[in-house]
Parts: structure tokens; sequence; C-alpha cells
């Protein structure tokens, strides 16, 4: 018989059925290190919430710095709770390892992930999505608009995900399983939802190439004229402005119509009226009657002295009611105030021809020190006529300068004259409530997207760098967008057009052509308002005159 095998066997046999030594209690030594750690965590977490939330706060306070105080308030309570936790994880190491001690170790680590995930989804929800929003409203495009939106519903779904995926893993659960059969699910949904992810996918290509902005007035393929309200993950929602009801198109219908965007290239929109007069009527005076007609009325585009001037004769505008301007009196007021904006707008581009001719002579061969001097001093007068100075701010060692408005605002910069205007233009008796808010916001947006991009402008002609050969690009491209974006200072080519197109039998007929200033204001009839009582006027201006025909 082999004695060394049987030997062996009944050792092993012998080994495996000794149980285990139970699991030892922490000794005292264990428990007072345990204590004392915790103690000493405390202390520190203590001291360190009170150096975060007390004394950070009041130097913040000191700096004004907005962001970080917000920052500071909403993490206060959810800092507690990972003080806390952190101080038991540290404190636990004291009392060993093993069986229990281990499990409680993973749990409180699995807690601490959960107040880590809770405050990073309360930083993006509240701090970071404000902040990204009053950025969008700083630029001109429509797809930051729209993605900050999607970005607040999805991120913290996303954020709440990864939280608790790890919070399972780090308590002992497995979730292969779990993962495997969410991943066959994806693959079903994707399949059942494919037309969804279309319409969401054309509403991405529908934010990049921004054919419209929200509360544009697009013109439908069946004629309709709809409000642009909401684009959302599948369809976009449209206001019908003459049913007063909502549709609601889905992204990939809309991306394939032919759209007509009514407020683009700005919110000026045209309208034509047809007229009859009779044929034995004198067609000079015909037509100077129906010029001035249009003229009069404060509403739409023109000379503004020639307006000021036939403002009067325009019969049948809103009076006077309770404490609100005559429509007449709000219109001379408005239209005065314009002329000072055009003024100056008309000074700022002929200042930025002058500096571009400057930057050109000089341009040549590279900038010099001296040379750069010149071209700063030009443009900072260029500054003072918009309203802005420049301020300068040690960031430790070094000096930083930018822009800002004057502390008060000269009446008669841009800036202050353009406050002047829409604030006048809020006296019109025709606005409604949300026209209050309508053009302060518009009119502030543009402002705020004026001083940004000269701001860039400033930086670059302080310190050109590479670009000291393109800075009378940059100062072009400032004018054009000063031009088409901002407010054009001549109007020349939307005067009123009158035109005589036919003759039939007694009758002459005429084509009046006009724009109206803002489509947008009175709940986007602003415009059909207008063209009634031009209508109306010319009806009565040319009875008067013994030339009106029904035709």
């Amino acid at each position: 018989m082999n004695y060394t095998l049987i030997a062996q066997a009944a050792e092993s046999a012998s080994k495996s059925s000794v149980v285990p030594p139970p699991q030892t209690l922490p000794t005292d030594a264990q428990v007072s290190a345990f204590l004392y750690t915790f103690g000493a965590s405390i202390v520190i977490a203590f001291l360190l919430y009170i150096l975060l939330f007390y004394i950070l706060r009041s130097f913040f306070r000191r700096t004004e710095k907005d962001t970080a105080l917000f920052m500071l308030g909403i993490l206060q309570i959810p800092a507690i709770a990972i003080f806390i936790l952190a101080s038991l994880k540290i404190s636990l190491t004291q009392l060993g390892s093993g069986g229990i001690l281990n499990l409680i170790s993973r749990v409180l680590t699995g807690f601490l992930i959960l107040a880590l995930t809770y405050s990073v989804n309360l930083l993006f929800t509240e701090a970071v999505v404000y902040y990204l929003k009053d950025y969008a409203r700083k630029t001109e495009a429509v797809w930051d608009d729209v993605l900050i939106p999607l970005l607040q519903n999805f991120i913290p779904v996303i954020t709440y995900l990864i939280g608790i995926s790890l919070f399972f893993s780090t308590i002992g659960v497995d979730l292969t399983g779990i993962g495997l059969a969410i991943g066959s699910i994806t693959v079903v949904l994707g399949l059942a939802v494919k037309d969804i992810l279309s319409d969401f996918f054309s509403g991405l290509v529908l934010l990049v190439d921004t054919p419209f902005r929200f509360g544009d007035v697009i013109s439908m393929p069946d004629g309709s004229v709809a409000i642009i309200k909401h684009i959302g993950i599948r369809v976009t929602k449209l206001y019908l402005i003459n049913e007063h009801c909502e549709v609601y198109t889905p992204n990939t219908t809309l991306g394939g119509q032919n759209i007509v965007n009514l407020s683009r290239p700005t919110t000026h929109y045209a309208y034509t009226i047809k007229v009859s007069v009779r044929v034995d009527a004198d067609a000079v005076v015909a037509t100077n009657i129906l010029q001035q007609i249009i003229l009069g009325h404060p509403d739409t585009l023109g000379n503004l002295d020639e307006k000021i001037k036939h403002l009067d004769s325009f019969a049948a505008l809103r009076e006077a009611e309770e404490d609100k301007l005559s429509k007449k009196e709000a219109g001379r007021l408005r239209l005065l105030v314009e002329k000072d904006v055009n003024s100056q707008l008309q000074k700022v581009e002929q200042e930025f021809e002058d500096l571009v001719r400057e930057i050109k002579k000089l341009e040549k061969g590279g900038l010099n020190s001296e040379e750069l001097k010149t071209i700063q001093k030009n443009y900072l007068e260029i500054l003072n006529i918009v309203g802005l100075v420049i301020i300068t701010e040690r960031k430790g060692k070094r000096l930083r300068s930018h822009l800002e408005e004057q502390e008060q605002t000269e009446k008669k910069t841009l800036i202050g004259l353009i406050r002047q205007w829409y604030q006048a233009w809020l006296k019109d008796p025709d606005l409604v409530i949300e026209d209050q808010h309508l053009l302060p916001d518009e009119w502030e947006q543009k402002i705020e997207l004026m001083k940004i991009k000269l701001n860039k402008l400033f930086q670059k002609i302080s310190n050109p760098g590479v670009d000291e050969t393109r800075l009378d690009d940059y100062s072009l491209k400032f004018v054009e967008w000063l031009h088409d974006s901002f407010k054009e200072s001549n109007t020349a080519w939307k005067e009123p057009q009158v035109q005589l197109t036919d003759i039939q039998g007694a009758t002459m007929q005429f084509s009046v052509r006009f724009y109206v200033d803002n489509i947008q204001l009175e709940h986007w009839r602003r415009g059909n308002r207008v063209q009634n009582e031009v209508r109306r006027e010319m009806v009565r201006r040319l009875r008067q005159a013994y030339i009106y025909t029904l035709g």
C-alpha cells in the first residue's frame, strides 16, 4: 500500500474539517484610535467647513465674486454629508479589516459616491446651467439656446446613472447581467423609435443651419403665418397667429419644407397695397399724396425728417387715453430720438472708415509701437462715442484692461441714445404687455453683443501679435455687423415706393410698397394694423382730392 498517499489524504481531510476562528472584536486600543481619528477628522472637517463657507464667503463678498458665492451657497448642505462620510471612512481604518468592517467601509464609500454625485448634479443644474443661459443670451447663435435646455434635462440623468452604478459596484453588486439586459433593450428600442431618432437629428440639423431663431415669424407652405416658439427633441412648437393656436410639427417634416423667414434679415417687413385713382387725375399729384400718406404713419420706414413733417396730416391714429400719450405724440418722440441714434451710428461708421484707412496706411511692413499707439488713440475716440471706457485692473502681477460702460452713460453716446430710443418706443399706445419686455430684451441683448465685439477688437488692437496686418479686416467686420445685425443708420432703399402699374378704362392702378418697423410687436399683428390704417387714410385723402375710385 502507498502509505505516503494515505497520509497526505488524511492530512488534507483534517485541514478541511477545521472550523475557522471567529471574528475577533476590536481591541480597546483600536477603539481608542478610532475615536481619536474620528474626532480629529470631525475637527478638521469643521475647520474646512468654516474656511470654505464663512471665511472664503467673506472674502468673495469683498471681491464681488458672484459666481463663487453662488457655488458656495448651493454646496453648503451637501458638503456636511461629504465631510461626515469621509471622516467615518478615514476613522474606520483604525479598527482593522475583514468581515463586517469591510462591508461597512464599502457602504460608506458608496454613500460618499452618492453624495458627490448629488453635489455634482446640483452644481451643474443650479450654477453651470444658469451661467450657460446667461452666456447664450449674449450670443447670436441659436443652437446654444436649445442645447442648454437639452443638457439641463439629460446631464442629471446621466450623472445619477453613473453615480448609482458606482454605488452598487462599490457595495459588491454585480451589474454585468443588468448591463447586458440594458444593452439588448437599447437595441430593440433603437429599432422601434427610429422615427423619433430621425426627428431628433433633424432638430440638431435645424440648430446647426439656424434658418430661424425663437420668436421669428415664418410663412408656412400652406400660406399660414407662424411663430417659432420652441425646438424640442422630436417636434418644433409653432404658434399660428391668425388661428391663435399651437401646432407641433415633427422636425423631419419641418426640415424638409421651404421655410420663408419673415423676420430675417431684419424685423422690417414689406407690404403692398393696390389702389385705384380716376384716370383724369394728375398722376404726379396722386403719387405725392400716396407718398405722404405712407411717410406720415409713425410705424413705417422712411426719411425721418419727411416723416416728422407729414405726421400731423395722418388722421385716425390713436388718441391719448388716461396716462398714455397719443399715437402722434409718442411717434414724434420716438422719431426725434431715432434721428439722434442714426446720426450717432453714422458718426461711428465714419470713424471706423477713418480708422481702417489709417490702419491700411500704417500696417505696411508691420506696426511699430508708435503706430500702434496712434491706432489705439483713434479707437479710443470711437469708444467714447459709443459710451465705453477702458478699465485697467491688476490680476496678480499683471495689469489687464477691458471695456465697460461709463458709470453714468451720457445720453448723447450711442448706448445712451439707444436706451432713450426704445424707452420712447415703449410709450407707443398700440403696444401690448409682452412688448414692454420684448423691446428692452431685444435691444439690451444687442447692446451686450456690441460691447463684447468691441471688447474683442480692443484686445486685438491692444495686443495684435500675428494679427497686426488684419486689424483693418476685423474693424470692417464689426461695421458690417453693426449695419446688418444692430441697426441700419440709413434705410434709403426702404423708402416707400409708389408706382403706376396699369391704366384700365376709367382708372389708373397704383402699387404702394412700404416697410413696417417691427412685425414682432403687438403680438405679431403690428403689420396688419399699420396696413389697415394706411389703407383707410388713402381712401380719406384721395376722396378729399376727388380722385378716388372703387375701380
